[in-house]
């Protein structure tokens, strides 16, 4: 995967998993809401994939 791919789809669980958490907090739903936190997580870690892969590139580019 690219970083640019690894960034939109980073944001993209980023963004379902604050709306998950969200929905899950306004229904009392627990679990909905640690699978929210799951996701977030992972879109945040997708995205700092995405960030280390064109530190990378421009690094070696120099």
């Amino acid at each position: 995967m690219g970083s640019a791919s690894d960034k939109m789809k980073g944001a993209a669980n980023d963004a379902m998993g604050n709306a998950k958490q969200g929905v899950g907090k306004a229904v009392g739903n627990d679990r909905l809401r640690a699978q929210g936190k799951a996701q977030e997580v992972k879109g945040e870690s997708q995205k700092a994939m995405g960030r280390a892969k064109d530190a990378i590139k421009d690094a070696t580019n120099l």
